[in-house]
C-alpha cells in the first residue's frame, strides 16, 4: 500500500468542506527493527485550521445553527487550550458568528495570535489551572448569562466524538484497505480517540486500541490531559482502551524534534502519540499501526524545547 495520493486541491464551496480526508504518511525510518510493523501517521495538520479539532467545531456550531441555539445574535462560547478554539474561530468567522474563547494565558504565542487574526474575543484563564480552569470560567460565564451565549462544551458534546465515528474512522480503515491493526490517539476531551475507536471496534473487533496521557499531574504536553487529576470530560469512556500509556514530557519534545529533522513538522501531542505508538510497535508483529498526528508544529515555535540539541536517534 502506497501513502494516499494528494492530487489537485479539491474545489469547494467553504472552508468546512475542506475538513476531513486528510492523508495517512508512513513513518518508515521508526520501522526499523520491528517485527513486521507498519507505522502510518493520520496527517491532521492537514486540515484548513492546521489540527484534528477542526472535526468537532465543525460538527458543533453546524449542530447548532440546526437547532436554533446558535444564531448571528448568540455568541459562541467554550473553553480551550488553543486547537478547538482556533477551529470555532476560523469556522465563525466563514459562516459569520462571534466567537469568545477561554483560554489558559499560557499557550503560545501563536495560538493567541492565531484566535486574534480570526476575530475571536479571548478571555485569558490563570496558567496554574490549565484547561481545567478555562472550563470553569466558560462555565461560570454561560450560567451568569445563558441568553448570551451559544455554549457547545466540547468536553460533553457528543458531536465532539461523533465527528470522529462519522469521518477520521471510516477514512482511516478505508486508507489501510481494512489492514488496521493497532489505533493510538491521546486523551484531551477524548473525542478522537473514543468517536475513532468505537467505529474502527465496529469495522474490526479485533482491532486494539491504545489511549496516551502525560504520565504526570506536571507536563508540558499541550493540548492532552493527565485524567487521574483533571477533570475528566463527559464524554471519555475509560473502559474503551485496550492499554492506555502515559508518556513523560521531554520523550513527547525529543521525538517531536526527531519528526521535525525528517520533514514532518508537528506539535508537541503528535510527538507523545508517536511515543505510545513505538511501545506499543516494539511488542507487536505482523501489525498496521495508525497513530494519530494531531497538528502541525508552528504553533509551537516559541516553545524553548526547539533549541535543544536532538542527537536524531531515538531513547
Amino acid at each position: 500500500m502506497s501513502a494516499v495520493t494528494l492530487g489537485l486541491p479539491r474545489a469547494s464551496p467553504s472552508i468546512v468542506d475542506l475538513i476531513g480526508s486528510t492523508p495517512l504518511i508512513r513513518l518508515s525510518s521508526f520501522e526499523t527493527g520491528l517485527r513486521n510493523v507498519e507505522l502510518w501517521a493520520k496527517a491532521e495538520w492537514r486540515n484548513p485550521g492546521g489540527s484534528v479539532k477542526d472535526r468537532p467545531a465543525a460538527r458543533m456550531i453546524l449542530e447548532g445553527e440546526q437547532s436554533g441555539a446558535l444564531t448571528r445574535d448568540t455568541i459562541l462560547l467554550d473553553a480551550t487550550s488553543g486547537n478547538t478554539g482556533i477551529a470555532y474561530a476560523m469556522i465563525g468567522a466563514a459562516r459569520g458568528h462571534r466567537v469568545r474563547l477561554c483560554v489558559p494565558s499560557n499557550v503560545t504565542p501563536e495560538r493567541k495570535r492565531i484566535l486574534r487574526a480570526f476575530g475571536a474575543d479571548v478571555v485569558f484563564t490563570d496558567p496554574m489551572e490549565g484547561s481545567d480552569g478555562a472550563i470553569v470560567r466558560a462555565k461560570a460565564m454561560y450560567e451568569a448569562e445563558p441568553s448570551v451565549y451559544f455554549y457547545p462544551d466540547q468536553y460533553n458534546n457528543d458531536g465532539n466524538w461523533r465527528s470522529h465515528y462519522d469521518t477520521t474512522a471510516p477514512e482511516v480503515f478505508e486508507q489501510t484497505n481494512g489492514r488496521v491493526t493497532h489505533f493510538v490517539a491521546g486523551l484531551g476531551t477524548s473525542g478522537t480517540f473514543v468517536g475513532t475507536g468505537r467505529r474502527l471496534r465496529e469495522f474490526k473487533a479485533s482491532i486494539r486500541l491504545i489511549s496516551v496521557q502525560p504520565d504526570s499531574p506536571l507536563h508540558g504536553l499541550e493540548g492532552l490531559k493527565h485524567m487521574e487529576t483533571a477533570i475528566v470530560p463527559g464524554i471519555y469512556d475509560p473502559t474503551l482502551a485496550d492499554e492506555d500509556i502515559g508518556v513523560g514530557t521531554e520523550e513527547a519534545f525529543e521525538l517531536t524534534r526527531e519528526l521535525a529533522h525528517q520533514g514532518l513538522f508537528v506539535g508537541i501531542s503528535s510527538g507523545a502519540n508517536l511515543a505510545g505508538a513505538l511501545r506499543v510497535a516494539r511488542e507487536a508483529s505482523d501489525a498496521v499501526i495508525v497513530v494519530v498526528f494531531c497538528d502541525g508544529g508552528e504553533k509551537y515555535l516559541s516553545e524553548r524545547f526547539w533549541d535543544e540539541s536532538a542527537d536524531g536517534g531515538r531513547q
